[in-house]
């Protein structure tokens, strides 16, 4: 059914692939690990260090439980399925297609988000151009069911990369249409609009798992391929249109049937941004493909060590939900300035997600967590900006919970907890906080090691007052704050 209701974009598509595998023949890069292999991360980006990522789309209208509610309103029993019979009726009468002409984005303007992302200290932008939903944020000629040619009828993403890239930022773009392969099979187990064939083209193939087991686990599913050419000619569509020069996708690309379609990818990816000059970055999760061709992705959590391999943690600033729902609770700046530096000095980059609402506004908590973040790296950016991993990650009492999942296990930082980064053979030590007796010793920094010269701390004028011995670099906080949450020294080292 999903096939037949896609036919006409066939010939489309086929133009599309044929690109594709033209250009990944083309070289440099070639269709196998080997050749893949020979990427190397791009120093703008190793650079770059904080990147902001965007969760928006036609769940930002019911705004309720988190942003799998297109999926969770089909399944029997969940709060998602009775919220919405509450609210709007039977599936049979009103399905998650029926939000599509209450997605207005009216106050949407691309100009203001690319300056509050400026101002916030990010590099570089990713929204999503497609979520599980399968409702497309971009002009596409691969299905109408996108947000030029319905509700807003505005390219969204297309405006956002114009505004981003005017604003001197980096452009991405995040693709989670993989997971559309089974994301509305709930819609199968019962009398729901998934069912009628006028709709399979938004609702996918809707495959439904064997019975117990779950749709996104490893090896349940196996996604043929019709839906795979189908998701290469997407990727291929956003990146010949878009430009992109970083590409995100979700996990489930780690099915086995997408390996040789994401070496597909790859070498046209990579090829096709060497032709016009780009350095590109892509992100995978996972183990989907051999280490050292994409750049490691880690969704909220991170590492306790440094990795030789320069890696991205991906988290939001909201707790319950990626995209906008109503009643969500957010991170505090202090936190999320905590969580950069950790992963800065473990030889990584933050990419942090906000969810706007439908109207194309950002929630104000939103706003003020990226202005406070961009507040605080306008005084210590030296420290993070262009920097690099020292011989190790920093020292204190508190211990960093690592893995997936797991970036608000770890306990509150303490002054006494300090990360370090290098930069033009200068060390900076950043403790996470201000000792109440305006006292700190960096144990790591001792006569036995970098031997220091000078000490200023960042954003202040005042004469740092310090000694080094064998038990470390002794420091003497001034009278005066500076900043809030976290303060860097540069210790430049002895002639």
């Amino acid at each position: 059914m999903w096939q037949k209701s896609v036919a006409k974009y066939d010939h489309t598509r086929a133009a599309i692939l044929n690109s594709v595998d033209r250009q990944a023949e083309e070289g440099p890069f070639l269709l196998n690990w080997d050749s893949l292999k020979k990427y190397k991360v791009p120093d703008w980006y190793q650079d770059a260090k904080f990147g902001i990522f965007i969760h928006w789309g036609v769940y930002s209208v019911p705004a309720f439980g988190d942003e799998w509610y297109p999926r969770k309103m089909y399944i029997q029993g969940s709060p998602e399925f009775k919220h919405q019979i509450a609210t709007y009726g039977p599936e049979t009468k009103f399905g998650y297609k029926d939000f599509i002409p209450m997605f207005h984005a009216e106050h949407f303007d691309p100009q203001a988000w690319a300056a509050l992302f400026k101002e916030s200290g990010a590099k570089y932008v990713i929204p999503v151009a497609e979520h599980h939903d399968g409702f497309q944020m971009y002009a596409s000629k691969l299905s109408d069911w996108n947000a030029a040619a319905m509700g807003p009828k505005r390219d969204l993403v297309g405006e956002l990369a114009d505004a981003v890239r005017a604003d001197g930022l980096h452009f991405g773009a995040s693709s989670h249409r993989a997971e559309h392969y089974w994301f509305m099979d709930s819609g199968r187990a019962f009398p729901s609009d998934v069912q009628d064939p006028k709709n399979a083209s938004l609702y996918g193939p809707a495959h439904v798992a064997p019975q117990g087991k779950e749709p996104g686990t490893k090896g349940v599913l196996h996604p043929d391929a019709a839906y795979l050419n189908d998701w290469l000619a997407r990727s291929g569509e956003l990146v010949e249109k878009l430009h992109p020069e970083l590409m995100y996708f979700d996990w489930w690309v780690e099915q086995p049937e997408f390996q040789p379609y994401l070496r597909r990818f790859m070498a046209f990816y990579y090829n096709e941004a060497a032709k016009r000059g780009q350095q590109p970055v892509l992100f995978l999760k996972n183990g989907a493909t051999p280490e050292g061709t994409v750049v490691l992705d880690i969704e909220r959590g991170g590492l306790d060590h440094v990795d030789p391999l320069h890696w991205q943690t991906d988290t939001s600033v909201s707790d319950k939900s990626w995209g906008y729902v109503k009643g969500d609770t957010y991170k505090s700046p202090e936190s999320l300035v905590w969580q950069l530096i950790d992963i800065v000095s473990k030889n990584g980059n933050l990419l942090l997600n906000i969810g706007p609402k439908s109207d194309g506004t950002i929630p104000d908590e939103a706003v003020s967590i990226l202005q406070h973040m961009g507040a605080w790296l306008k005084i210590n950016g030296d420290a993070i900006y262009g920097t690099r991993p020292w011989t190790m990650y920093g020292e204190g009492p508190t211990k960093t919970v690592a893995g997936s999942f797991h970036d608000t296990a770890t306990s509150p930082y303490q002054p006494q907890d300090i990360r370090f980064t290098t930069k033009s053979g200068d060390l900076y030590a950043i403790a996470l906080g201000w000792p109440t007796d305006g006292k700190l010793t960096v144990h790591a920094v001792s006569t036995g090691g970098f031997r220091v010269g000078e000490v200023a701390m960042l954003g202040s004028t005042a004469k740092i007052r310090w000694s080094q011995d064998a038990d470390g670099l002794h420091l003497q906080f001034p009278q005066q704050h500076v900043g809030m949450y976290a303060y860097a020294f540069r210790l430049t080292p002895a002639k």
